[in-house]
This record gives structure tokens, sequence and C-alpha cells, in this order.
């Protein structure tokens, strides 16, 4: 199994992905609380179950430190626990489009040079709606 990298872990505790997103994180963290047992199905002692590291940077989202802690303690733990390997590779595998998603980004609406009253509706390119919205109104002669 590959590693869960450090860039899904920062995005999805950061909220990336929308609701897929927050499903992600929900489902690691239900997966990261279930008992922590070796192949011999004996419990691993001394060893992270990764609920330290998930809710530090559940604390810390964008923290990339905080995101490697959790990753290694992913890594260990499947490398211990071959049913948590099989769960976590899923999940990995259901997770990974998250960041396939476009990225929302802040939309600052600005109107000016005319008067303009009541709602403002934008759709379509929001290169040709600002550039529509910032000149001046044509004046009616």
């Amino acid at each position: 199994m590959d590693p869960v990298s450090v860039g899904l872990l920062v995005a999805l505790a950061g909220g990336a992905g929308g609701e897929m997103g927050k499903q992600a994180w929900s489902g690691l963290s239900a997966l990261v609380r279930r008992p922590f047992h070796r192949g011999d199905n004996s419990p691993a002692e001394g060893f992270s179950s990764g609920e330290g590291e998930l809710a530090l940077l559940n604390q810390a989202p964008d923290s990339v430190e905080r995101a490697q802690a959790l990753s290694t303690a992913l890594a260990v733990r499947a490398a211990l626990d071959s049913e948590f390997r099989t769960e976590l590779d899923a999940w990995h595998t259901r997770a990974r489009p998250v960041l396939e998603q476009p990225r929302v980004r802040d939309v600052h609406n600005e109107i000016k040079d005319g008067h303009y009253e009541g709602f403002v509706i934008q759709a379509g390119n929001i290169d040709k709606i600002n550039q529509y919205y910032t000149q001046p109104p044509a004046q009616a002669d």
C-alpha cells in the first residue's frame, strides 16, 4: 500500500472537497478509532493508533508536520495490522479524488462607476462579468 500523502491529509483536514472531503475525513477518523491489532489478533502495544496525530492535525489543519506525523502513524499501523491495512487502502482509494476536485476560491464582487439597484446575478465567465460591471453604464442621448 502507498503511504497516505501529506497533501491529501492537509487538504482533508482543511475541509477541501466539500461534502466528499468531509465524508473522507470522517471515514479516516472512524477507521483510526477502531481497535489496533497485530497480525496475530493481539492488541499492539507501544505503537500509535494514529488517534493522537489525527486530533493534532484537526487542531492545526494546515500543519504539514502534523500531517506527516499522521501519515507515518498510519503507515506503521498498516504494517502491523493487516485488517487495518486493507481498510486504509480502500479508504485511500476512495479519498484520493478529493485532490482532483476544483478548489473554490474566495469571490469578491465589486460594482462601481454606476448606479445599480436591486440584486446582481453573476453567471458565466467571471472575467466578462467583471468587465461588464466595472465599466460605466452607457448614457442615453
